[in-house]
């Protein structure tokens, strides 16, 4: 049988504030994070696969244009993304949904390159084929990303900032004996 509880034990309290800097400042430790690694590889991987077309003498064929066209719409939502994140403007304007935009455009991206990368390595060319190489490269990076960012809203987890968790411990002492 338990014994019961004395009445003069410790009681916890924790509460969690989120802190939020809303100044813009440059922070390049954004730099050395998953998500900022894999916005790096990224635009990295689109310019890759976008010189690849434009190096090849089917530059202008239609399937080298729509990859084009993924890989540049790519490399500028993701360089866009990456200098708001390094000059903390997520975290001045918090309350937009950014994990969700970046969820969905992450996705958006993976499907894009899917289809870009197929059509461009069905053409058969060299240089093609190459571009094809590092858009399905973008597609599986891209996919990673819209996952990390589908854990973190399932998480709870800000896009900038921090949680900060405080712990009280109040202890209620006996009366003094006479």
């Amino acid at each position: 049988m338990a014994s019961p509880q004395s009445p003069h034990q410790a009681q916890s309290m924790e509460s969690t504030n989120v802190i939020f800097r809303t100044d813009l400042r440059f922070d390049p430790s954004y730099l050395k994070t998953t998500p900022g690694m894999v916005k790096i590889a990224a635009i990295v991987l689109n310019l890759l696969g976008f010189i690849c077309i434009q190096s090849s003498a089917f530059w202008s064929n239609s399937r080298g244009v729509y990859f084009n066209v993924v890989a540049q719409g790519a490399f500028w939502f993701t360089g866009i993304f990456l200098l708001l994140y390094l000059l903390h403007f997520v975290e001045k304007f918090h309350n937009f949904m950014w994990l969700k935009v970046e969820l969905v455009a992450c996705a958006l991206f993976a499907f894009l390159y899917l289809i870009a990368s197929t059509i461009v390595v069905a053409f058969g060319s060299a240089a093609y084929s190459a571009a094809g190489f590092f858009g399905y490269l973008a597609m599986v990076l891209y996919g990673f990303d819209a996952f990390l960012k589908a854990r973190a809203i399932k998480s709870g987890e800000l896009a900038q900032g921090s949680f900060v968790v405080t712990k009280q411990t109040h202890v209620t002492t006996p009366p003094a004996l006479p």
